[in-house]
């Protein structure tokens, strides 16, 4: 037997992070691949900042999501909501999982058609659809959520001309025990003003109600609030069917499911704090079936999830430009990427991590954009090892609104790239160019000189 070669002992510093109720944890470990894709690669190649998506990802959520309510509810329809995030790409994963388009404007809805979602198939959301949007939407049969009098009355006058009965629901607004109330979009329960519009839409007997839809915030962490939305659709459902003989096809209780990021202000992070999706499903699955439907009479359950399906399966990547110490000796890092690009850094605290190994010195520190505002702020306060110019991070969960919520700002926004199930890259948006965003501009003949 051969004697092994000796290796000298190695003390390695532990950093345990802050401590809670919960004991100590580990903070942060170096990320060096996404879905066995090398994080230094796909910065050489694409550039940095980098904004990618796991498809791997995005169809586990959605087959998770989908398994906790079919196994609890026997007729479950997603329905991709847009506005979370409408590359083409993305979209088209969720559409090939079997999800419907939710839109909420006129633009999300030529998008969802051009992807090739079949107009029966489409959710119109939103107070503002135009006359020629309400139009096509009634030509492909789309289900259209009515938000306020004056776009019902508008339906039932465009119905005179229309060949076919238009699909309408209303959207309810409601009291859930969740405050501040979303009453701004839809009809209230309370007031019976939801009540009132259902009456005006079977007594005109011009459109055809075939839903019940509520939307009662985001970032929804209780559960319960989602059985109340749930009780008071059916309740409504129940007096449709019972005294106006109109019965009600499906049910949609929106979006609002959390991803498990972590809210500014929060004690604990958000993977501690979030509840699982099947305890959603669990709340509004059994509220509904014990309502007292009968069996052959249960309506379709419809979701409009977006950020519980994709925030976790996006990640930017970033590039250390420098350090700096402040006024007040706090440490200062200062990235390649900003709130233009990483919106929802004003209401998360991102987990961050290096992209490399480091040195187990670690310290408190304030992480910048590049923007030329003081408001730019990735992190007010994080405990990251000490990173050097020209280091690589990543943050993670950014799937979500990021890309449909940045600005051009100061600087172009970046290249996009999703990772596919056998672990190859491909670009589904090119980084903005100077030839691109001036392209709807127009320079008046008299602007076209100048001497300085």
């Amino acid at each position: 037997m051969s004697k092994l070669k000796y290796e000298s002992p190695v003390i390695k510093k532990m950093n345990a992070g802050l401590m809670n109720k919960f004991g100590t944890r580990t903070e942060y470990q170096p990320l060096k691949h996404i879905d066995g894709v090398a994080v230094k690669d796909m910065i050489a190649k694409y550039g940095s900042p980098l904004f990618v998506l796991s498809e791997r990802k995005m169809r586990n959520n959605y087959q998770a999501a989908l398994r906790a309510f079919k196994t609890r509810y026997p007729k479950v329809q997603f329905a991709w909501s847009y506005k979370t995030h409408y590359n083409n790409a993305v979209c088209n994963v969720y559409h090939q999982e079997g999800s419907w388009a939710e839109v909420v404007s006129g633009f999300e809805y030529q998008k969802a058609l051009k992807n090739g979602v079949p107009g029966n198939k489409i959710i119109f959301n939103g107070p503002d659809k135009s006359i020629d949007e309400l139009n096509e939407a009634i030509k492909n049969d789309s289900l259209i959520h009515i938000d306020h009098f004056d776009e019902l009355y508008t339906l039932i006058e465009l119905s005179e001309k229309a060949v076919k009965k238009p699909r309408v629901a209303i959207r309810v607004n409601m009291d859930t025990g969740i405050y501040p109330l979303w009453d701004r979009f839809g009809f209230n329960y309370e007031n019976g003003t939801a009540w009132n519009a259902i009456t005006k839409i079977v007594a005109s007997g011009k459109l055809n109600l075939v839903g019940l839809h509520c939307h009662i915030g985001t970032y929804m962490l209780a559960p319960w609030a989602y059985a109340t939305a749930a009780s008071k659709l059916c309740d409504l459902a129940w007096h449709a069917k019972n005294q106006l003989n109109n019965p009600v096809q499906y049910i949609d209780l929106g979006g609002g499911f959390p991803s498990a990021n972590t809210l500014k202000g929060a004690y604990l992070p958000g993977s501690d704090t979030v509840p699982h999706i099947e305890e959603f499903a669990e709340a509004i699955a059994s509220t509904i079936i014990a309502y007292g439907f009968k069996p052959d009479e249960l309506p379709l359950l419809i979701l409009e999830s977006g950020r519980a399906l994709i925030d976790d399966a996006g990640y930017l990547l970033g590039t250390i430009l420098a350090n700096k110490r402040l006024s007040d000796g706090r440490r200062a890092t200062i990235l390649d990427f900003g709130v233009n690009m990483l919106f929802t850094s004003f209401w998360y605290d991102h987990k961050i991590s290096p992209a490399q190994d480091f040195t187990h010195h670690s310290e408190d520190q304030v992480l910048y954009g590049p923007l030329c505002m003081n408001i730019d702020v990735i992190r007010e306060s994080v405990n990251l090892p000490l990173l050097n110019k020209g280091d690589q991070v990543v943050v993670h969960k950014v799937g979500a609104y990021n890309m449909t919520q940045w600005m051009q700002f100061i600087a172009m926004r970046p290249n996009v790239i999703m990772i596919d199930m056998k672990g190859e890259t491909h670009l589904i948006r090119q980084k903005e160019t100077l030839q691109y965003l001036e392209m709807p501009e127009e320079m008046p003949l008299h602007l076209k000189e100048f001497k300085l």
